[in-house]
């Protein structure tokens, strides 16, 4: 998902109590996902209730979300909107991808490798209208805001971070950069030690944080030239270039100065580059939101969870206590009250 520019990027390592009273707008979809692959079993099976309804999501929102605000970080979740026509092909490859991805881990499964089960099953996960539903239920439950974002949901974010609405972006992908987030961060939820795919190693995964002036600095390029280096390697908008990764793509927009002159000496075509360059500078977003987080409800917590899907009511109850103790006085607290 997104584009494949993070070699270009400058990364920061940090601490997660480095984003103390901050806001971070989380591309709720990229989180979603996130959850959906890693929330399962050994065998790649999703968590699930009596009635067969997926609550991976709901259990990485809970208890990663505690996690955040328990470090006095802000998060509010953004939604995605209508994607744009051009992305159109890319969601039909995906669909495809899973589709393939789910014969695959069903095939594993039935032979007992666990691993390969495992990886495939991370392939196929979809994120539907209910889970969507559910997630902002629950949110709403947590006393966590979210915005529903017009189209892209990291085009929504960066937005509210220029705006001064949030102080940083987060999401695993890159599209962020390129809509002019000032600063994304990077694992959020993925701190601690993680084993590496289909190895026994195990590594230390902390936040790191991407600063767009410190990149375009250390690249050499502007804005605009980082949204055609992206174009060439290709976009959730477009097919890139064949045989064309990250560090020819720089050499070719460095010696040209934009794509249109890199593609013409290199002979080479791509089909709407002005839309998908003015998409990235002016994408849809709206400014009908208010930020505002609350105190968690926790009667109607353990009602949605435990009764509806089944969780233990002794560990929601505590994950409830925690997230109550540390939103902090019992009055509604809104954005300016944490600026």
């Amino acid at each position: 998902m997104g584009v494949d520019i993070g070699d270009l990027l400058e990364k920061r390592t940090v601490e997660l109590s480095d984003l103390s009273h901050k806001v971070i707008a989380i591309d709720a979809y990229n989180i979603l996902y996130q959850f959906l692959s890693i929330i399962r079993q050994r065998d790649g099976t999703p968590l699930t209730d009596s009635h067969g309804n997926v609550t991976s999501h709901l259990s990485g929102i809970l208890y990663r979300m505690t996690n955040l605000v328990e470090n006095e970080i802000k998060p509010v979740f953004v939604f995605d909107g209508k994607p744009p026509d051009m992305k159109l092909q890319t969601i039909g490859k995906r669909k495809e991808i899973r589709k393939n991805a789910r014969v695959k881990w069903n095939e594993a499964k039935e032979k007992g490798l666990v691993e390969e089960a495992f990886k495939y099953a991370q392939a196929s996960v979809k994120v539907n209208s209910d889970i969507v539903d559910d997630a902002k239920y629950l949110l709403e439950l947590m006393g966590i805001p979210y915005v529903q974002a017009p189209s892209e949901g990291e085009a929504q974010a960066a937005y509210m971070v220029k705006k001064g609405d949030a102080d940083i972006v987060g999401s695993q992908d890159y599209d962020a950069v390129l809509f002019g987030a000032p600063d994304v961060v990077r694992n959020l939820t993925i701190t601690g030690k993680r084993k590496m795919p289909r190895k026994n190693i195990y590594v230390d995964v902390k936040p790191e944080i991407i600063n767009l002036d410190e990149t375009l600095q250390a690249l050499g390029v502007e804005r605009l030239q980082l949204i055609d280096i992206a174009i060439c390697v290709g976009t959730d908008f477009n097919t890139g270039l064949a045989g064309i990764g990250p560090k020819k793509a720089i050499k070719l927009i460095k010696a040209h100065g934009d794509i249109e002159s890199a593609l013409a000496e290199i002979d080479r075509s791509i089909d709407n580059i002005g839309e998908i360059e003015e998409f990235f500078v002016n994408p849809p977003v709206t400014d009908e939101y208010t930020l505002e987080w609350k105190k968690p409800n926790k009667e109607k917590l353990i009602d949605f969870l435990c009764k509806e899907h089944d969780f233990s009511e002794e560990r929601i109850s505590k994950a409830a206590e925690r997230l109550d103790a540390a939103s902090g006085s019992r009055q509604q607290q809104t954005l300016d009250q944490w600026c």
